[in-house]
């Protein structure tokens, strides 16, 4: 269902096709709220992982924070895609949006008071990816009911171009305030950053599209979406090419306090940068994306993407110079939102609208819930064979497979 309140498109007056899905009211809301809210939840990502890495010391401690995050987004993802296809995807994101906001003030009333503990960082990360396994792919799926299909790549690339310029300005406010104040204050912003976001969802008017009968059994209307996943080959290819990179070659980010630290001599404020490098190819590489319109040859850029990615891992694991480093780190962030945008899209442009909750819960859970036990394994090896090695031995896996894909899927370089 198309968005009822989408201003019509006139050549006068509309936007340029890089930003044509702002042309939709409520997708306006969304991408204002969001981007206010994610540029807290990113100085929140970077002064997680700084404060675990300052009260442990430990590399392997820092993939043990990421994968208990991933524990409820692997164990309830399934079950989270079937509930989002039987409620309103709105009402449903102000509900985990008001707990993700009460999880950070949480966390930083903890650290303010002097109690914390590296085992009670552990449990925030729990909570926070249990709200994930339900927060994430009710985002994702309200896309195309805000803008419709024909801008949905559009939308899709604009999110990450939101995505990323919060990347942008958080580690670099992080890297600023761990600095002065410490982590709780980027802590307390987040929390309160969730404050626009739920005041945008609650301005914005969304006909809800429920695709699920609430009164069907739920484990048959899971396996109704497993099975649309394995009987479609492009989408099972996908989904395993996410799922590859994410496990493999994206470990290498929760090794980045490491990296600052040991490799590269760098205190808060670099590590700030280098996370802000990453976030700026990625901002190149949504901008593109985003500038594409309905391009058609959406599987070779994402073939193209695929094996850029973790050929810029590998070379930032070999490198000992800050500045290059962070050059690289620049190209390593334009691979990967390549690479994603274009799954994403051709993920939702390939399936129906009532199953959309569910797949995309499953896209949800290769993406995010099986990166933490990449990260997980990344922490494991650089614990044993030292942190570049961490970073090197899954960009090498991932590049492998890739260039397998390019090999043994051609039709995957060949969607439109």
């Amino acid at each position: 269902m198309l968005d009822q309140n989408a201003s019509p498109r006139r050549s006068g007056i509309a936007l340029s096709q890089t930003f044509s899905a702002l042309q939709h009211p409520n997708y306006r809301l969304f991408f204002i709220g969001q981007l206010i809210s994610l540029i807290g939840t990113w100085m929140q990502n970077v002064s997680q992982p700084w404060l675990v890495y300052q009260l442990t010391g430990s590399p392997l401690y820092l993939g043990i924070v990421s994968f208990a995050s991933a524990v409820p987004i692997i164990t309830l993802s399934l079950w989270a895609g079937v509930f989002i296809d039987r409620v309103p995807k709105r009402r449903l994101l102000m509900i985990t949006q008001t707990l993700a906001m009460t999880q950070a003030l949480l966390l930083a009333l903890d650290v303010f008071l002097g109690w914390v503990q590296p085992w009670h960082i552990v449990i925030f990360a729990f909570i926070l990816g249990t709200i994930n396994a339900f927060d994430a792919p009710t985002r994702q799926s309200l896309v195309v009911e805000m803008v419709g299909k024909e801008d949905l790549q559009n939308a899709i690339g604009l999110n990450g171009a939101m995505f990323q310029t919060a990347r942008l300005i958080g580690p670099t406010f992080a890297g600023i305030l761990l600095g002065l104040v410490g982590p709780a204050w980027c802590f307390l912003l987040n929390g309160l950053s969730f404050i626009a976001v739920i005041i945008c969802l609650g301005m914005m008017k969304v006909a809800p599209m429920i695709g699920a009968k609430r009164d069907a059994n739920p484990l048959v209307q899971m396996r109704e979406g497993l099975s649309f996943i394995r009987h479609n080959h492009v989408v099972l290819t996908l989904l395993g090419m996410v799922a590859v990179s994410n496990i493999f070659a994206f470990g290498y980010s929760a090794l980045m306090p490491a990296f600052a630290q040991d490799v590269l001599g760098q205190g808060p404020a670099g590590l700030g940068l280098l996370s802000a490098s990453v976030g700026a190819g990625a901002l190149i590489g949504a901008l593109i994306t985003a500038s594409l319109g309905n391009f058609n040859r959406k599987g070779l850029l994402l073939t193209i993407g695929n094996t850029f990615f973790p050929m810029m891992v590998l070379l930032f694991a070999s490198s000992r110079v800050f500045p290059l480093s962070m050059l690289i780190l620049v190209g390593a962030g334009l691979g990967f939102m390549v690479q994603n945008t274009m799954t994403n899209t051709l993920v939702q442009t390939s399936v129906p609208d009532h199953l959309r909750g569910r797949v995309m819960s499953v896209y949800m859970l290769v993406f995010q819930g099986l990166f933490p036990i990449g990260s997980l394994m990344a922490g494991t090896i650089a614990q044993n064979f030292g942190v570049p090695m961490g970073a090197a031995f899954g960009g090498a896996i991932a590049l492998i497979a890739g260039l397998m894909w390019l090999w043994r899927a051609p039709y995957i370089r060949k969607l439109a």
